[in-house]
Protein backbone atom coordinates (compact mmCIF):
# COMPACT_ATOMS: atom_id res chain seq x y z
CA UNK A 1 0.00 0.00 0.00
CA UNK A 2 2.63 2.28 0.53
CA UNK A 3 3.76 2.28 -3.27
CA UNK A 4 -0.03 3.76 -3.63
CA UNK A 5 0.79 6.64 -1.15
CA UNK A 6 1.20 9.16 -3.88
CA UNK A 7 -1.48 8.19 -6.26
CA UNK A 8 -3.74 8.08 -3.54
CA UNK A 9 -2.46 11.59 -2.35
CA UNK A 10 -3.48 12.78 -5.96
CA UNK A 11 -6.78 11.14 -6.12
CA UNK A 12 -8.03 12.76 -3.12
CA UNK A 13 -6.53 16.12 -4.20
CA UNK A 14 -8.78 16.37 -7.83
CA UNK A 15 -11.62 14.32 -6.41
CA UNK A 16 -11.93 17.13 -3.29
CA UNK A 17 -11.31 19.89 -6.53
CA UNK A 18 -14.36 17.57 -8.57
CA UNK A 19 -16.71 17.90 -5.77
CA UNK A 20 -16.00 21.88 -5.77
CA UNK A 21 -16.21 22.39 -9.19
CA UNK A 22 -19.97 20.34 -8.76
CA UNK A 23 -21.45 22.71 -6.04
CA UNK A 24 -20.19 25.55 -7.65
CA UNK A 25 -21.89 24.31 -10.94
CA UNK A 26 -25.02 24.17 -9.76
CA UNK A 27 -24.80 27.35 -7.49
CA UNK A 28 -23.46 29.40 -10.44
CA UNK A 29 -26.34 28.36 -12.45
CA UNK A 30 -28.59 29.79 -9.77
CA UNK A 31 -26.60 32.95 -8.45
CA UNK A 32 -27.02 34.57 -12.65
CA UNK A 33 -30.79 33.12 -12.91
CA UNK A 34 -31.38 35.23 -9.86
CA UNK A 35 -29.19 38.06 -11.24
CA UNK A 36 -30.46 38.45 -14.42
CA UNK A 37 -33.49 36.50 -14.23
CA UNK A 38 -32.90 35.19 -17.46
CA UNK A 39 -32.64 32.02 -18.81
CA UNK A 40 -29.91 33.43 -22.23
CA UNK A 41 -27.72 34.86 -19.25
CA UNK A 42 -27.42 31.17 -17.76
CA UNK A 43 -26.73 29.86 -21.30
CA UNK A 44 -24.09 31.53 -21.57
CA UNK A 45 -22.36 29.99 -19.39
CA UNK A 46 -21.86 26.50 -21.46
CA UNK A 47 -20.57 28.45 -24.13
CA UNK A 48 -17.71 30.18 -22.19
CA UNK A 49 -15.40 26.50 -21.76
CA UNK A 50 -15.58 25.83 -25.77
CA UNK A 51 -14.58 29.49 -26.03
CA UNK A 52 -11.61 29.09 -23.85
CA UNK A 53 -10.46 26.24 -25.77
CA UNK A 54 -10.22 27.55 -28.81
CA UNK A 55 -8.12 30.53 -27.80
CA UNK A 56 -6.29 28.41 -25.53
CA UNK A 57 -5.24 24.59 -26.58
CA UNK A 58 -3.37 25.87 -30.28
CA UNK A 59 -0.76 26.90 -27.85
CA UNK A 60 -1.15 25.57 -24.20
CA UNK A 61 0.71 21.48 -25.35
CA UNK A 62 3.86 23.63 -26.11
CA UNK A 63 3.76 25.51 -22.51
CA UNK A 64 3.20 22.19 -20.79
CA UNK A 65 5.86 20.01 -22.77
CA UNK A 66 7.89 22.71 -21.72
CA UNK A 67 7.42 23.49 -17.55
CA UNK A 68 7.48 21.42 -14.28
CA UNK A 69 4.17 19.72 -15.01
CA UNK A 70 3.65 19.76 -10.66
CA UNK A 71 4.56 23.49 -10.30
CA UNK A 72 2.51 24.16 -13.29
CA UNK A 73 -0.77 22.37 -11.58
CA UNK A 74 0.34 24.23 -8.09
CA UNK A 75 0.08 27.63 -9.77
CA UNK A 76 -3.31 26.87 -11.89
CA UNK A 77 -5.39 25.70 -8.64
CA UNK A 78 -3.68 28.83 -7.02
CA UNK A 79 -4.88 31.05 -9.85
CA UNK A 80 -8.47 29.06 -10.09
CA UNK A 81 -8.56 29.59 -6.35
CA UNK A 82 -8.24 33.12 -6.52
CA UNK A 83 -10.54 34.13 -9.60
CA UNK A 84 -13.72 32.28 -8.27
CA UNK A 85 -13.12 33.83 -4.50
CA UNK A 86 -13.96 36.92 -6.92
CA UNK A 87 -17.14 35.92 -8.51
CA UNK A 88 -19.39 36.30 -5.42
CA UNK A 89 -18.25 39.96 -5.29
CA UNK A 90 -19.43 41.00 -8.30
CA UNK A 91 -22.41 42.64 -9.62
CA UNK A 92 -21.60 42.84 -13.44
CA UNK A 93 -22.64 39.96 -15.52
CA UNK A 94 -19.89 40.87 -18.06
CA UNK A 95 -16.91 40.91 -15.68
CA UNK A 96 -18.10 37.52 -14.55
CA UNK A 97 -18.11 36.07 -17.77
CA UNK A 98 -14.75 37.32 -18.38
CA UNK A 99 -13.41 35.90 -15.39
CA UNK A 100 -14.96 32.86 -16.09
CA UNK A 101 -13.66 32.70 -19.38
CA UNK A 102 -9.89 33.57 -17.71
CA UNK A 103 -10.80 30.64 -15.50
CA UNK A 104 -11.47 28.63 -17.72
CA UNK A 105 -8.39 29.34 -20.09
CA UNK A 106 -6.33 28.58 -17.05
CA UNK A 107 -8.22 25.40 -16.27
CA UNK A 108 -7.26 24.16 -20.28
CA UNK A 109 -3.79 23.49 -18.58
CA UNK A 110 -4.64 21.44 -16.00
CA UNK A 111 -6.01 18.26 -17.82
CA UNK A 112 -3.01 17.91 -20.27
CA UNK A 113 -0.37 18.66 -17.33
CA UNK A 114 -2.04 15.90 -14.78
CA UNK A 115 -2.51 13.12 -17.66
CA UNK A 116 1.38 13.55 -18.63
CA UNK A 117 2.36 14.09 -14.47
CA UNK A 118 0.28 10.69 -13.86
CA UNK A 119 1.94 8.70 -16.67
CA UNK A 120 5.32 9.61 -14.95
CA UNK A 121 4.36 8.84 -11.38
CA UNK A 122 1.81 5.94 -11.71
CA UNK A 123 3.96 2.36 -12.97
CA UNK A 124 1.90 1.07 -16.38
CA UNK A 125 1.01 -2.13 -14.57
CA UNK A 126 -1.05 0.31 -11.80
CA UNK A 127 -2.67 2.44 -14.78
CA UNK A 128 -5.49 0.93 -15.43
CA UNK A 129 -6.62 0.22 -11.47
CA UNK A 130 -5.41 4.39 -10.80
CA UNK A 131 -7.82 5.74 -13.87
CA UNK A 132 -10.83 3.26 -11.96
CA UNK A 133 -10.47 4.97 -8.58
CA UNK A 134 -10.43 8.26 -10.18
CA UNK A 135 -13.37 7.40 -12.78
CA UNK A 136 -14.93 6.58 -9.29
CA UNK A 137 -13.78 9.52 -7.45
CA UNK A 138 -15.27 12.26 -10.36
CA UNK A 139 -18.60 9.20 -9.88
CA UNK A 140 -18.79 10.09 -6.40
CA UNK A 141 -18.35 13.77 -6.92
CA UNK A 142 -21.22 13.95 -9.45
CA UNK A 143 -23.34 12.67 -7.09
CA UNK A 144 -22.56 14.17 -3.94
CA UNK A 145 -21.67 17.64 -5.36
CA UNK A 146 -25.43 18.79 -6.53
CA UNK A 147 -26.60 17.09 -3.07
CA UNK A 148 -24.23 19.37 -1.16
CA UNK A 149 -25.20 22.52 -2.79
CA UNK A 150 -28.60 22.13 -2.77
CA UNK A 151 -28.27 21.78 1.12
CA UNK A 152 -26.38 24.93 1.11
CA UNK A 153 -28.05 27.00 -1.08
CA UNK A 154 -31.22 25.91 1.06
CA UNK A 155 -29.56 26.93 4.32
CA UNK A 156 -27.07 29.36 3.56
CA UNK A 157 -26.48 31.00 -0.01
CA UNK A 158 -24.94 31.05 -3.38
CA UNK A 159 -21.93 32.79 -2.62
CA UNK A 160 -20.97 30.02 0.06
CA UNK A 161 -21.10 27.30 -2.65
CA UNK A 162 -18.87 29.44 -4.93
CA UNK A 163 -16.47 30.34 -2.10
CA UNK A 164 -16.30 26.27 -1.26
CA UNK A 165 -15.26 25.60 -4.82
CA UNK A 166 -12.54 28.43 -4.84
CA UNK A 167 -11.19 26.44 -1.12
CA UNK A 168 -11.44 23.41 -2.62
CA UNK A 169 -8.60 24.32 -5.75
CA UNK A 170 -6.29 25.37 -3.03
CA UNK A 171 -6.33 22.40 -1.14
CA UNK A 172 -6.31 20.13 -4.46
CA UNK A 173 -2.91 22.67 -4.82
CA UNK A 174 -1.71 21.80 -1.35
CA UNK A 175 -2.16 18.40 -1.67
CA UNK A 176 -0.17 18.06 -5.42
CA UNK A 177 2.66 20.40 -3.20
CA UNK A 178 2.96 16.87 -1.25
CA UNK A 179 3.32 15.04 -4.27
CA UNK A 180 7.41 14.07 -5.80
CA UNK A 181 8.60 16.25 -8.51
CA UNK A 182 8.82 13.61 -11.55
CA UNK A 183 10.56 15.97 -14.22
CA UNK A 184 13.14 18.26 -12.58
CA UNK A 185 15.17 18.14 -15.69
CA UNK A 186 12.35 20.41 -17.73
CA UNK A 187 13.27 23.54 -16.52
CA UNK A 188 16.56 22.80 -18.81
CA UNK A 189 14.62 22.74 -21.83
CA UNK A 190 12.59 25.88 -21.85
CA UNK A 191 12.84 28.02 -24.67
CA UNK A 192 10.50 30.96 -25.96
CA UNK A 193 7.18 30.40 -27.21
CA UNK A 194 7.00 31.88 -30.63
CA UNK A 195 4.66 30.94 -33.91
CA UNK A 196 7.59 29.35 -35.02
CA UNK A 197 7.91 26.87 -31.78
CA UNK A 198 4.06 26.10 -32.66
CA UNK A 199 4.13 25.44 -35.98
CA UNK A 200 7.07 22.86 -34.83
CA UNK A 201 4.86 21.34 -32.20
CA UNK A 202 2.12 20.92 -34.83
CA UNK A 203 4.32 18.78 -36.97
CA UNK A 204 6.08 17.02 -34.45
CA UNK A 205 2.13 15.98 -33.22
CA UNK A 206 1.37 15.42 -37.16
CA UNK A 207 4.47 13.61 -37.13
CA UNK A 208 3.37 11.27 -34.70
CA UNK A 209 -0.26 10.90 -35.67
CA UNK A 210 1.07 9.68 -39.00
CA UNK A 211 3.77 7.24 -37.57
CA UNK A 212 1.32 5.37 -35.04
CA UNK A 213 -1.62 4.53 -37.54
CA UNK A 214 -3.31 2.20 -35.23
CA UNK A 215 -3.27 4.27 -32.41
CA UNK A 216 -4.54 7.11 -34.51
CA UNK A 217 -7.51 4.41 -35.29
CA UNK A 218 -8.53 3.58 -31.67
CA UNK A 219 -8.48 7.37 -31.21
CA UNK A 220 -10.40 8.36 -34.18
CA UNK A 221 -13.04 5.41 -33.42
CA UNK A 222 -13.20 5.83 -30.07
CA UNK A 223 -13.71 9.48 -29.80
CA UNK A 224 -16.47 9.37 -32.44
CA UNK A 225 -18.69 7.35 -30.40
CA UNK A 226 -18.12 9.02 -27.13
CA UNK A 227 -18.67 12.44 -28.98
CA UNK A 228 -22.00 11.17 -30.41
CA UNK A 229 -23.08 10.09 -26.95
CA UNK A 230 -22.30 13.74 -25.55
CA UNK A 231 -24.22 15.29 -28.23
CA UNK A 232 -27.00 12.69 -27.25
CA UNK A 233 -26.64 13.76 -24.05
CA UNK A 234 -27.89 17.55 -24.75
CA UNK A 235 -31.22 16.00 -25.62
CA UNK A 236 -31.46 13.57 -22.62
CA UNK A 237 -34.00 16.05 -20.69
CA UNK A 238 -35.94 17.19 -23.50
CA UNK A 239 -36.87 13.20 -24.44
CA UNK A 240 -37.55 12.20 -20.91
CA UNK A 241 -39.50 14.87 -20.71
CA UNK A 242 -41.45 15.34 -23.99
CA UNK A 243 -41.36 11.78 -25.16
CA UNK A 244 -41.51 9.73 -22.07
CA UNK A 245 -43.73 12.64 -20.22
CA UNK A 246 -42.09 12.01 -17.41
CA UNK A 247 -41.84 15.23 -14.27
CA UNK A 248 -38.41 17.02 -13.43
CA UNK A 249 -38.44 14.62 -10.27
CA UNK A 250 -38.23 11.47 -12.56
CA UNK A 251 -35.72 13.33 -14.53
CA UNK A 252 -33.54 14.06 -11.64
CA UNK A 253 -34.22 10.31 -9.90
CA UNK A 254 -32.95 9.04 -13.41
CA UNK A 255 -29.88 10.96 -13.05
CA UNK A 256 -28.91 10.23 -9.64
CA UNK A 257 -29.08 6.52 -10.30
CA UNK A 258 -27.43 7.36 -13.31
CA UNK A 259 -24.59 8.25 -10.88
CA UNK A 260 -24.53 5.17 -8.57
CA UNK A 261 -24.14 3.46 -11.96
CA UNK A 262 -20.88 5.10 -12.96
CA UNK A 263 -19.97 5.11 -9.53
CA UNK A 264 -20.48 1.09 -9.43
CA UNK A 265 -18.73 1.02 -12.59
CA UNK A 266 -15.64 2.57 -11.56
CA UNK A 267 -15.92 0.53 -7.93
CA UNK A 268 -16.01 -3.06 -10.26
CA UNK A 269 -12.97 -1.33 -12.79
CA UNK A 270 -10.70 -0.99 -9.75
CA UNK A 271 -11.66 -4.57 -8.27
CA UNK A 272 -11.08 -6.56 -11.35
CA UNK A 273 -8.23 -3.76 -12.91
CA UNK A 274 -5.51 -7.19 -12.76
CA UNK A 275 -7.73 -9.59 -13.49
CA UNK A 276 -9.18 -8.52 -17.24
CA UNK A 277 -7.51 -6.99 -20.11
CA UNK A 278 -6.88 -3.91 -20.91
CA UNK A 279 -8.91 -4.07 -24.69
CA UNK A 280 -12.02 -5.51 -23.00
CA UNK A 281 -12.03 -2.42 -20.94
CA UNK A 282 -11.48 -0.14 -23.75
CA UNK A 283 -13.77 -2.17 -27.09
CA UNK A 284 -16.41 -4.14 -24.59
CA UNK A 285 -16.74 -0.73 -22.30
CA UNK A 286 -17.47 1.54 -25.50
CA UNK A 287 -19.50 -1.25 -27.46
CA UNK A 288 -21.68 -1.31 -23.88
CA UNK A 289 -21.87 2.33 -23.56
CA UNK A 290 -23.23 3.38 -27.02
CA UNK A 291 -26.26 0.26 -26.73
CA UNK A 292 -27.03 1.83 -23.79
CA UNK A 293 -28.07 5.55 -25.79
CA UNK A 294 -29.60 3.17 -28.05
CA UNK A 295 -31.35 1.19 -25.56
CA UNK A 296 -32.14 4.82 -23.59
CA UNK A 297 -33.76 6.34 -26.64
CA UNK A 298 -35.70 3.15 -27.34
CA UNK A 299 -36.84 3.42 -23.96
CA UNK A 300 -40.94 3.84 -23.16
CA UNK A 301 -41.09 4.73 -19.86
CA UNK A 302 -39.33 5.72 -16.18
CA UNK A 303 -38.14 2.07 -15.73
CA UNK A 304 -36.56 1.36 -18.99
CA UNK A 305 -34.66 4.84 -19.36
CA UNK A 306 -33.50 4.24 -15.90
CA UNK A 307 -32.03 0.45 -16.46
CA UNK A 308 -30.73 1.78 -19.97
CA UNK A 309 -29.34 4.72 -18.38
CA UNK A 310 -27.51 2.85 -15.38
CA UNK A 311 -26.43 0.38 -17.56
CA UNK A 312 -24.77 3.16 -19.75
CA UNK A 313 -23.37 4.57 -16.90
CA UNK A 314 -21.56 1.47 -15.20
CA UNK A 315 -19.45 0.42 -18.44
CA UNK A 316 -18.81 4.18 -19.59
CA UNK A 317 -16.77 3.79 -16.53
CA UNK A 318 -14.68 0.60 -18.18
CA UNK A 319 -14.56 2.56 -21.32
CA UNK A 320 -13.16 6.09 -19.58
CA UNK A 321 -10.08 4.23 -17.73
CA UNK A 322 -9.49 1.85 -20.92
CA UNK A 323 -8.65 4.97 -23.10
CA UNK A 324 -7.33 7.06 -20.53
CA UNK A 325 -4.48 3.63 -20.20
CA UNK A 326 -4.23 3.40 -23.21
CA UNK A 327 -3.59 7.06 -24.25
CA UNK A 328 -1.07 7.16 -21.46
CA UNK A 329 0.78 3.97 -22.37
CA UNK A 330 1.08 4.63 -26.33
CA UNK A 331 1.54 8.66 -26.97
CA UNK A 332 5.14 9.34 -25.69
CA UNK A 333 5.49 11.62 -22.41
CA UNK A 334 7.30 14.67 -23.73
CA UNK A 335 4.43 15.37 -26.71
CA UNK A 336 1.90 14.27 -24.85
CA UNK A 337 0.35 18.01 -23.36
CA UNK A 338 0.73 19.03 -27.26
CA UNK A 339 -1.60 16.01 -28.40
CA UNK A 340 -4.03 15.96 -25.36
CA UNK A 341 -4.64 19.80 -26.14
CA UNK A 342 -4.46 20.00 -29.89
CA UNK A 343 -6.60 17.23 -29.95
CA UNK A 344 -8.93 18.60 -27.15
CA UNK A 345 -9.27 21.78 -29.30
CA UNK A 346 -10.72 19.82 -32.56
CA UNK A 347 -12.94 17.20 -29.98
CA UNK A 348 -14.47 20.67 -29.33
CA UNK A 349 -15.20 22.21 -31.96
CA UNK A 350 -16.92 18.63 -33.45
CA UNK A 351 -19.01 18.31 -30.30
CA UNK A 352 -20.32 21.70 -31.12
CA UNK A 353 -21.08 20.67 -34.46
CA UNK A 354 -22.34 17.71 -33.59
CA UNK A 355 -25.06 18.55 -31.49
CA UNK A 356 -26.11 21.69 -33.01
CA UNK A 357 -26.80 18.89 -36.14
CA UNK A 358 -28.65 16.77 -33.47
CA UNK A 359 -30.66 19.60 -32.27
CA UNK A 360 -31.72 20.66 -36.19
CA UNK A 361 -32.51 17.29 -37.18
CA UNK A 362 -34.90 17.21 -33.78
CA UNK A 363 -36.63 19.93 -35.12
CA UNK A 364 -37.37 18.27 -38.76
CA UNK A 365 -37.53 14.96 -37.81
CA UNK A 366 -38.69 12.73 -34.77
CA UNK A 367 -36.48 13.19 -32.15
CA UNK A 368 -36.84 9.65 -31.21
CA UNK A 369 -36.12 9.08 -34.24
CA UNK A 370 -32.95 11.17 -34.28
CA UNK A 371 -31.89 9.94 -31.22
CA UNK A 372 -31.74 6.34 -32.50
CA UNK A 373 -29.83 7.23 -35.34
CA UNK A 374 -27.06 8.90 -33.40
CA UNK A 375 -26.90 6.02 -30.91
CA UNK A 376 -27.04 3.41 -33.73
CA UNK A 377 -23.92 5.26 -35.34
CA UNK A 378 -22.22 5.66 -32.08
CA UNK A 379 -22.60 1.97 -32.34
CA UNK A 380 -21.42 1.12 -35.77
CA UNK A 381 -18.14 3.03 -34.68
CA UNK A 382 -17.74 1.18 -30.75
CA UNK A 383 -18.58 -2.20 -33.17
CA UNK A 384 -15.34 -1.08 -35.59
CA UNK A 385 -13.43 -0.73 -32.41
CA UNK A 386 -13.82 -3.43 -30.65
CA UNK A 387 -13.08 -5.67 -33.93
CA UNK A 388 -10.00 -3.52 -34.28
CA UNK A 389 -8.46 -4.12 -31.05
CA UNK A 390 -9.19 -7.47 -30.87
CA UNK A 391 -7.32 -8.37 -33.57
CA UNK A 392 -4.39 -10.72 -33.11
CA UNK A 393 -2.26 -8.85 -35.27
CA UNK A 394 -2.80 -5.96 -32.29
CA UNK A 395 -2.02 -7.77 -29.33
CA UNK A 396 1.52 -5.95 -28.86
CA UNK A 397 -0.40 -2.78 -28.45
CA UNK A 398 -2.44 -4.03 -25.24
CA UNK A 399 0.65 -6.08 -23.18
CA UNK A 400 0.45 -5.14 -19.48
CA UNK A 401 0.51 -7.80 -16.45
CA UNK A 402 -2.71 -9.49 -15.90
CA UNK A 403 -3.30 -11.93 -13.37
CA UNK A 404 -5.93 -14.74 -14.01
Amino acid sequence: MSTWKYPLLLIAGIGISYLGSWIYLIALNISILNMTGSAAAVAGLYIIRPIAILLTNTWAGSVIDRVNKKKLMIWVDIARGGLVFLIPFIDSLWTIYFILLVINMVGAFFGPSSSVYITKLIPVNERKRFNSLMSMTSSGAFLLGPAIAGFLIMYVSTDICILINAVTFLVCAFFIFLLPDVDEKVKNKREPIRLQTLLGDWNVVKAFSIKAKFFITVYLLFQSAMLLGFALDSQEVTFIKQVLELSDRDYGLIVSLTGLGALGGAFVSALVAKKVALKVYLGVGMLLTSAGYVAFYASYDFFTATAAFVFLGFFMAFANAGYATFFQNTVPVDIMGRFASITEMFQGMVQIALTLLLGFAAEVFSLQFVCLIFSGVSTAFALILLISIFKPSKASYFKEEVSV
